[in-house]
């Protein structure tokens, strides 16, 4: 019991303040500076240590940095401090409802799934099991006994396997 608890204490983390100074360069402002991190990442966090780390913004208003790992596979978001201005422009986008986009089949109507590309192609019958836009993922029915299939909305009674291009 004693030596679990010793490797375990023993095992490396990855380093917060190597994360902190990784987040203030892909912001390009430093901890507590508008445009910056708002504050350090908490040095309690015992993350698994990364070989690779990834940064991207959250969202397109830039209010956090998302750092995640892939393997071992962990995320952190890390807030932005904003100045007054941009972050009221930044709520009023992200509060501002995106329009819907015109759903082009409905739960219940019946499709044909296609699937194929040159020298070959096969479809399938099937009835939608939700209303979806040009381009959305919807379940479809095709036999009454198997389990539903996924397909993408291609146009007015018509989808195709995800992956497939038409």
């Amino acid at each position: 019991m004693i030596a679990l608890a010793l490797a375990l204490a023993a095992a490396p983390h990855q380093d917060t303040a190597a994360l902190d100074k990784a987040v203030a360069a892909f912001a390009g402002k430093s901890i507590g500076e508008d445009g910056g991190p708002r504050a350090a990442i908490d040095g309690r966090l015992r993350l698994k240590q990364c070989p690779t780390v990834a940064l991207s913004w959250r969202t397109d208003a830039h209010d956090a940095v998302v750092v995640s790992c892939a393997s071992p596979e962990w995320r952190l978001f890390v807030p932005i401090r904003m100045p007054a201005q941009q972050a009221v422009v930044a709520r009023a986008a992200a509060a501002a409802p995106a329009p819907a986009a015109e759903k082009i089949i409905k739960r219940g109507d019946p499709l044909v799934i296609e699937a194929g590309s040159d020298g070959f192609s096969i479809t399938r019958e099937g009835i939608a099991l939700a209303d979806a836009a040009e381009g959305q993922r919807l379940m479809v029915r095709v036999d009454s006994g198997k389990m539903p299939v996924q397909a993408v909305a291609l146009a007015p009674g018509r989808a195709t396997l995800p992956g497939w291009v038409e």
